[in-house]
């Protein structure tokens, strides 16, 4: 009697090969080759199962296991989607992934188009519950030997610095690197006491950041110092022979640019005066138009500052452009908060009271309407002078896209995404006030 013999179907095999730095890569045979030599060996074993290796090689190397910003992944993982794989075969499970967050993904990934994921050196497969456990394990004990790695060079580079040496990276101004540590360059140094100098003499970081470009002085990359720079430059200990680290400040290995008294000066000057702090100035500063103000003539945006003068606080927008560059490089440079806030609440009041007027930029969504937009809008005009400040700055933000300043004019573009979600807030509060009425 003939019988028949049973159809195994088809297994449909990729092989994903990673190494975390590209030395050795240029060999003939490489870490990458031996990993997946081992994978297809493995694969040919099961050929009685349907097993085949498909064609196209996923290999990533000199990428690291800790993020799944792998080209060679990437690629894996849409032909996954795509439904052209069956089974992913690893040398080894942090070969796909170290992290147990990541690898969670990837498994969601897998369950969802049905594919099975091996290690050929640790033998289980994701099909089964015990398989799942015992991988959970392993990447536990990977995550664990990866922090515990990260760890022991944080706790080197602490004991370096503590230690005063240089660690790497791109020197400062003032400075090149000679057998891995800092040496004075008398020409940039030269500039570096100049710049100190000169801060004392006139307190201005515009006034140098002018002299400097007409000086055509440069920095380490061949750019021009802007004022952000020559401030991050007064701040830097390095010129006086110190290494901050943490909140700690060390003795370095390598010489002061600058005496100790110079930079004490240029530090009392800085501290006794807000302007020199732009961080602690966006905190405090408020701002309606934060975010959307640009100058149409460097095309850059607006930040928002303020000044005191005889107890007296005024605001201003300030364009980057001129604050980096200088004042003379902008035709516009500040404008007025007041003045130019004052002229967006008044297209925005406008907008409110004649609400008809913005339904030709209203992009519709589901289950927004015109005639919601539009009682919406007039629902909120009565009410705008009993809106906290920042109630008013949110609804500004909402509806205003872009407001483009320029010496004369100034153009508001509305936010047409900005008009549905106003409504639907408005109607569903009007609608739940009517509700409890």
């Amino acid at each position: 009697m003939n019988t028949k013999k049973p159809i195994i179907p088809k297994v449909r095999c990729a092989v994903y090969t990673r190494k975390s730095t590209d030395e050795g890569l240029d060999q003939d045979f490489n870490s990458l080759d031996a990993q997946r030599e081992s994978c297809e060996a493995y694969i040919a074993s099961q050929k009685s199962e349907g097993w085949f290796l498909i064609a196209d090689r996923y290999d990533d190397g000199g990428v690291s296991g800790g993020t799944l910003e792998r080209p060679a992944l990437k690629r894996l993982l849409e032909d996954i989607e795509a439904g052209k794989i069956n089974v992913v075969v690893v040398y080894k499970i942090d070969r796909l992934t170290r992290s147990l967050m990541d690898f969670g993904k990837l498994v969601e990934v897998f369950e969802r188009r049905g594919v099975t994921f091996v290690s050929i050196t640790q033998s289980f497969n994701t099909t089964t519950s015990m398989g799942r456990l015992t991988l959970n394990i392993l990447l536990s004990f990977a995550q664990f030997e990866r922090e515990l790695s990260a760890e022991r060079i944080r706790d080197k580079f602490a004991a370096s610095k503590r230690k005063g040496m240089w660690m790497g990276g791109n020197p400062p101004l003032g400075y090149d690197v000679k057998d891995r540590k800092l040496v004075i360059n008398p020409v940039e140094a030269d500039t570096v006491r100049w710049v100190f100098q000169r801060f004392v003499e006139s307190k201005s970081a515009t006034l140098i950041v002018r002299e400097l470009a007409e000086k055509k002085t440069v920095g380490k990359n061949g750019n021009g110092l802007d004022r952000p720079y020559v401030y991050r430059l007064l701040k830097n200990r390095y010129f006086i022979g110190e290494i901050a680290y943490h909140g700690e400040v060390y003795h370095g290995e390598h010489e002061a640019v600058i005496d100790r008294d110079l930079w004490e000066q240029v530090q009392a000057i800085m501290e006794g005066n807000n302007r020199f702090d732009p961080d602690r100035l966006r905190l405090q500063t408020p701002a309606l138009l934060k975010g959307i103000i640009r100058c149409r003539h460097c095309d850059r945006a607006m930040r928002p500052t303020f000044t005191r003068k005889i107890g007296r606080l005024y605001r201003y927008y300030v364009c980057h452009g001129a604050d980096k560059h200088g004042r003379e490089t902008c035709p516009l440079r500040t404008v007025a908060a007041g003045e130019i806030d004052a002229v967006v609440i008044g297209q925005v009041r406008t907008m409110l009271s004649a609400p008809e007027m913005v339904v030709k930029t209203w992009q519709s969504e589901e289950g927004i309407n015109e005639r919601d937009v539009v009682a919406a809008l007039r629902k909120l005009d009565p009410v705008w002078e009993e809106l906290f400040p920042v109630e008013q700055q949110r609804l500004v933000q909402l509806l205003i896209g872009r407001v483009e300043v320029e010496k004369g004019r100034v153009q508001v573009h509305l936010r047409a995404k900005g008009l549905n979600t106003l409504a639907r807030e408005l109607n569903d509060l009007w609608d739940d006030k009517g509700k409890s009425a």
